[in-house]
């Protein structure tokens, strides 16, 4: 599954505590990171606490000491990230009438969760499309709405859930007189 169009947060990445689980990991001190590293004891500890942002030289130098490739600390496979609704990056993905937000982080690949506002009167493309992705789940949350594809059309109501694959071509519109909230569920 290819990343979606996502616009940039404005925040900088927080790698101290996933430092700090490498460093644990090791067995390692604060004291015997910083002097491996040449390095202050209390620059790693502010670093690990997210206080303060390292340069490119000292990370590098933290993870050649853990043995740690720089770029897992900013992907960390199984690692547990929350997305917050005010802070998830919007994304554009075509449509009227629709604002779209990506739940999941930007990263992940194998499902990507996205919540979608639609006015009333909103609507997808006029040509059917398809995503880049294994299924789509599409969940209706409250409104109303209308998801057609070739031959078909089903109209949802809140609570409503269809799943489909990624390669169905489909487009949509919210025929409600209110706005309606939905998840798509992109899974690779």
């Amino acid at each position: 599954m290819k990343a979606l169009p996502v616009e940039s947060s404005g925040r900088s990445a927080a790698v101290g505590s996933r430092l700090r689980a490498h460093r644990r990991r090791n067995h390692m001190t604060i004291d015997q990171l910083a002097s491996a590293a040449g390095l202050t004891k209390g620059f790693v500890s502010r670093v690990e606490r997210d206080m303060t942002s390292p340069s490119v030289d000292s990370l590098v130098r933290m993870c050649q000491v853990l043995r740690l490739d720089v770029g897992d600390l900013f992907r960390g496979p199984g690692a547990v990230e929350v997305v917050r609704l005010e802070e998830a990056p919007r994304i554009d993905l075509g449509g009227q009438g629709i604002e779209e937000q990506l739940l999941t982080p930007a990263d992940q690949r194998t499902v990507q969760v996205l919540r979608a506002r639609v006015a009333a009167g909103g609507r997808g493309e006029e040509a059917m499309y398809s995503m880049d992705c294994e299924t789509e789940v599409l969940h209706l949350v409250s409104g109303r709405f209308r998801l057609m594809v070739p031959g078909r059309t089903f109209e949802l109501a809140a609570g409503d859930t269809v799943t489909f694959p990624g390669a169905e071509p489909h487009t949509w519109e919210n025929p409600g007189e209110d706005e309606a909230v939905l998840l798509w569920i992109l899974g690779a």
